[in-house]
């Protein structure tokens, strides 16, 4: 009994180190004093590899602290802005994503072996003690007749053998935790689709930089197209990075990154519109040529009737 009880007082003291230790983290974390973080620190950081956003020193990561920051300015808790981002970039965007597939068992198992060990614990070793409370409580008669059978080695008719039931309440204890560890074990092999995969950098950059075109951050909106160009060097997204630097008023580089993609594409469309808006801002004679150059390769285009509107009030060069 020593053995069990010695036991008990480990799995007591252990927990509450536990306890105290979590309560020592809480009161010194500093994500309670910085709201920011602590909303950040649950977010996977798309350009790294192991580091959440709150700790990410890379552009896109600073832009989903900014989005955070924004979001927590309007009301938002921690559990409609996790649900925000994961609407967008999938789950793998959090550091703790759902447990899912085989994985699920490393939560199911242990959960299942507790309830079976504790019920075979109740069922094999309630009938010990019982044995032993009667022994200590019986009649002269019958304590009498117990030691008898004690000193000539023979069990009481019908009494379980106690040390039996101990092996095999050990035998089973081992078997549980075995079972777990293997679980443990095969787990990342049978079920690979189920590891936490960090979200596409490309994909939530260009997410953020349209979210950040809605809030008329163009700024930002072209930082984050910059980044998408590092890893996917694109001309759509370089003529949507082009008409972000047109919106946040940088026209010259507007110009370049439109003559770029018209290098290689020359009947652009949208390339043609930016770079005739751009000229068009810098007061360049070319402009109207451009425009209506690309009012010829796409009349249809949705902006057509704009830059119409635009060229009529507008002389053009050599008229009075």
């Amino acid at each position: 009994m020593r053995w069990r009880r010695a036991l008990v007082a480990l799995v007591l003291v252990t927990l509450a180190a536990s306890a105290g230790a979590a309560l020592a983290r809480s009161a010194g974390d500093p994500g309670r004093q910085d709201p920011v973080r602590a909303v950040s620190a649950g977010l996977r950081c798309p350009a790294c590899q192991g580091e959440s956003v709150a700790d990410s020193r890379s552009p896109i990561a600073a832009a989903m602290r900014q989005v955070v920051a924004d979001q927590l300015a309007q009301g938002r808790d921690r559990a409609e802005i996790r649900r925000w981002f994961v609407q967008r970039y999938g789950a793998d965007v959090l550091t703790d994503p759902p447990a899912r597939g085989v994985r699920l068992l490393l939560w199911v198992v242990p959960v299942l072996a507790l309830l079976a060990g504790g019920y075979a614990a109740l069922r094999t070793l309630r009938p010990v003690v019982a044995r032993t409370g009667s022994a200590r409580t019986g009649s002269a008669r019958t304590g009498s007749a117990r030691t008898g059978s004690a000193r000539t080695g023979v069990a009481a008719p019908g009494a379980p053998d106690a040390r039996g039931a101990r092996r095999a309440w050990r035998a089973a204890s081992v078997g549980v935790v075995a079972l777990v560890a293997s679980v443990a074990i095969v787990a990342d092999r049978l079920d690979p689709a189920a590891r936490p995969a960090p979200a596409d950098p490309v994909a939530v950059a260009l997410q953020l930089a349209h979210d950040l075109e809605t809030q008329d951050r163009y700024d930002a909106a072209a930082q984050m197209y910059q980044e998408a160009l590092r890893d996917r060097p694109d001309d759509g997204v370089r003529l949507r990075l082009a008409f972000a630097l047109l919106r946040s008023g940088d026209g010259a580089a507007a110009q370049r990154t439109a003559r770029d993609v018209l290098a290689r594409e020359p009947d652009s469309p949208d390339g043609l519109l930016v770079l005739g808006l751009a000229q068009r801002n810098s007061r360049s004679v070319e402009a109207d040529d451009t425009l209506r150059r690309f009012l010829a390769v796409a009349p249809a285009h949705p902006a057509a009737a704009e830059v119409r509107r635009l060229l009529a009030t507008r002389p053009e060069p050599g008229r009075r």
